[in-house]
């Protein structure tokens, strides 16, 4: 049992501080969960719905930090950089840039693989495997690329792929035709990973977890927190919009609003905020047997239980900005360019707030002159891929116990 006490306060409903509750409830600990909203309802609500669990290469690596230029001035690109938000932007984007150098891409491929190749396993030990098998699906997933050729960033990830020993399977037309019916012509070539998986229906993901943190006696509370003050004896107060609460541990789990809690304590991340987007097609005309990602278009065609969601793009804007309806439309263009006779019900968007850090890996830790103050977020476009296995290990850390992998390359303390 910790040193500090027994109740911990965590800030943030999504797939992260869910799990990190439900953890530490079976620890023994009274845990209370703080947001505005629901759970599941924010930035866990509309991703593509991705638990791979060889996820394993950054964002920034050469290859693709050259294409970055061009996809700036395409109006099809898959990254937008809002005018106004630039200058705001910048330094973030020269850490990311730099990030890109080998050796930190090594580091945090190895990072990421570590962290993410449990993940299946924390979700069936979460949910139980009746609700996980309802909800997941370990059937794989296929990567599609409109040209022959293989570029750097491609070559990048297959050494990153070889050297960790995540299998793959190269794919030409012909097996694209046979495995993805009606696929177009401008699919060239794929790349299948046989032990991806998905999740149908991510919402429901988190509503099982929570549902169960709240059989185990946990308590969710719908207030926004303003601001976290640290008592003289040890602890802190929690000043949220209705009411002063008070907890011996906090864990900010809160995504890409989390430094609006640290900044005030001295404690900020390199955050940036990469506003993703999705098109859900009730009853869509094409059936997918796993997951597609184009590659060179930056989105991702998921089957769910309630139609087939198109996800992706990066929005470099911020948290204000209102969401540019463009984007969304868009991810219909590129799915119908792949399959032309994609059709379906009224489509739904949405737009959510990617939390990242320029090496794409997750703070996850106790924050540095804060003693029992912990951070989970940061987990950028693998937030519902490392969501368990990072509830587990920040709850490991809270109880001081060991830890089932190593700590140290997450910590928010290497910025």
């Amino acid at each position: 049992m910790p040193e500090f006490g027994k109740e911990v306060a965590i800030i943030g409903a999504g797939i992260v501080g869910a799990s990190a509750a439900l953890y530490l409830k079976r620890a023994g600990l009274n845990v209370t969960v703080i947001d505005p909203l629901p759970p599941g309802t924010a930035t866990s609500f509309g991703n593509a719905g991705m638990v791979r669990h060889d996820c394993n290469v950054p964002v920034a690596i050469p290859g693709m930090l050259r294409q970055v230029p061009g996809w700036l001035t395409d109006p099809l690109g898959p990254l937008v950089l809002r005018p106004h938000y630039a200058l705001k932007a910048a330094p973030w984007l020269l850490r990311w840039i730099r990030a890109g150098r080998m050796d930190i891409v090594n580091r945090a491929a190895d990072a990421l693989l570590n962290l993410h190749k449990g993940n299946l396993g924390c979700y069936r030990d979460l949910v139980g495997g009746p609700t996980f098998e309802a909800l997941i699906r370990e059937v794989g997933g296929i990567q599609v690329w409109e040209s022959d050729a293989v570029g750097t960033s491609d070559r990048i990830t297959a050494e990153i792929n070889e050297r960790q020993g995540v299998v793959t399977e190269p794919l030409a037309r012909s097996d694209l035709e046979r495995l993805l019916p009606g696929i177009s012509n401008i699919a060239k070539r794929g790349l299948l990973y046989p032990h991806n998986a998905h999740t149908i229906n991510p919402h429901r993901l988190v509503m099982a977890i929570a549902d169960r943190v709240r059989l185990a006696g946990g308590v969710f509370e719908a207030e926004r927190v303003l601001k976290i003050i640290p008592r003289d004896s040890a602890g802190y107060t929690l000043m949220t919009n209705t009411a002063n609460r008070k907890a011996d541990a906090v864990i900010i789990a809160a995504g890409a609003w989390s430094n609006r809690l640290l900044k005030p304590l001295g404690a900020e991340l390199p955050l940036e905020t990469e506003r993703g987007y999705h098109l859900m097609i009730p009853s869509p005309s094409i059936e997918l047997p796993m997951p597609v990602q184009m590659k060179n278009r930056g989105f991702a065609l998921s089957p769910m239980e309630h139609g087939l969601r198109l996800a992706g793009t990066v929005e470099i804007a911020g948290l204000e900005a209102p969401p540019d309806e463009r984007r969304s439309e868009i991810l219909l263009t590129h799915a119908r360019a792949l399959f032309p006779d994609l059709k379906g019900g009224e489509p739904t968007s949405w737009m959510g707030f990617r939390p990242s850090l320029p090496d794409s890996v997750p703070a996850i830790g106790e924050v540095r002159g804060h003693r029992s103050l912990f951070v989970a977020t940061g987990h950028g476009h693998t937030g519902m891929i490392g969501g368990g296995s990072t509830g587990r290990l920040i709850a490991e850390l809270v109880t001081a116990n060991r830890t089932h992998i190593d700590p140290a390359p997450y910590s928010p303390s290497r910025f």
